[in-house]
């Protein structure tokens, strides 16, 4: 059949072929609901009828100026904080570890195993944790701080706290594991010479390990931002966005099947889209930058 086709010609067929079921399922299954999801952005579609009105950006100008949706901004800023506190820790074990150290290979396990377990489970562990008389208000009763104990996740000043300090358990482990690797791949013949010259230990992460590993740095800084605003499972098991705990993905999620807003809905999941959009162009330009 293809005997009498040019050699370029069978390539193209054959790349045809193989091509069309990935790129019709990639189309059917990616870029047809996104194209969706922009079109209901502008309706206010309830997510059953078949009917539904064209309402202009009224879904967007509701997002930015109703205090109900705009609060979730605010609570990513909690979560956007803990990332700081979640690099320096993850930083801080990751250089340790890279020297030789004792159970050097158990350390790292300790603090990887968090991040391969289910958020769900996540979820009950830290329920059990932070409830009245649990487990973090036996310690603090247990060291003679027992004045400090208080519903953790009942008040809403510190509930978010409570909420984006389980994060940092969970995540710690995945920034880790990527510094980790970043230091391992530091020349050990730098640090030879930084001993000749009489660098501490201190003096080799300022001038050795800091310069070294920027990108990764500036990669997970992008990713935390992004994570931020897509905080979900952990706050939706252990509190369903309850007390002022509702985060930008749980409102979302709350708007359109509990209260039937998939217009509104979906103008929230374009915002998100967009901002990781952002995130990730910012992430390019700034590695970019650096070479």
């Amino acid at each position: 059949m293809f005997k009498n086709l040019s050699y370029k010609a069978q390539r193209r067929i054959i790349i045809i072929a193989f091509s069309i079921i990935p790129v019709a399922l990639l189309i059917t299954f990616a870029y047809l609901p996104v194209f969706n999801m922009f079109k209901y952005s502008f309706t206010n579609w309830n997510g059953y009828s078949k009917a539904y009105d064209n309402v202009g950006f009224e879904n967007y100008k509701t997002i930015f100026t109703d205090s109900k949706y705009f609060t979730v901004f605010k609570v990513a800023l909690y979560y956007f904080g803990a990332t700081f506190v979640q690099m320096g820790l993850a930083l801080y074990f990751a250089t340790i570890l890279s020297f030789k150290t004792w159970f050097k290979n158990f350390f790292k396990g300790v603090l990887f195993f968090p991040f391969l377990l289910n958020g769900v489970a996540i979820g009950f562990i830290f329920l059990f944790f932070f409830r009245g008389d649990g487990t973090l208000d036996t310690i603090l009763q247990f060291i003679g701080l027992g004045d400090f104990t208080q519903g953790w996740l009942l008040n809403p000043k510190i509930i978010n706290i409570s909420l984006s300090g389980a994060s940092v358990w969970r995540y710690m482990g995945f920034n880790f594991i990527i510094f980790l690797g970043a230091i391992s791949s530091i020349g050990k013949d730098i640090y030879e010479a930084a001993d000749i010259d009489g660098a501490n230990r201190w003096h080799q992460f300022v001038h050795i390990i800091i310069p070294s590993i920027q990108k990764i740095l500036q990669l997970n800084l992008i990713l935390a931002i992004s994570g931020a605003i897509s905080a979900f499972d952990i706050p939706y098991i252990m509190t369903n966005g309850s007390n002022g705990s509702n985060t930008f993905v749980i409102q979302t999620v709350t708007t359109a099947f509990k209260y039937n807003k998939l217009g509104l809905a979906s103008a929230m999941a374009v915002v998100l889209l967009i901002i990781v959009v952002l995130v990730t162009v910012l992430q390019k330009a700034l590695i970019k930058e650096e070479k």
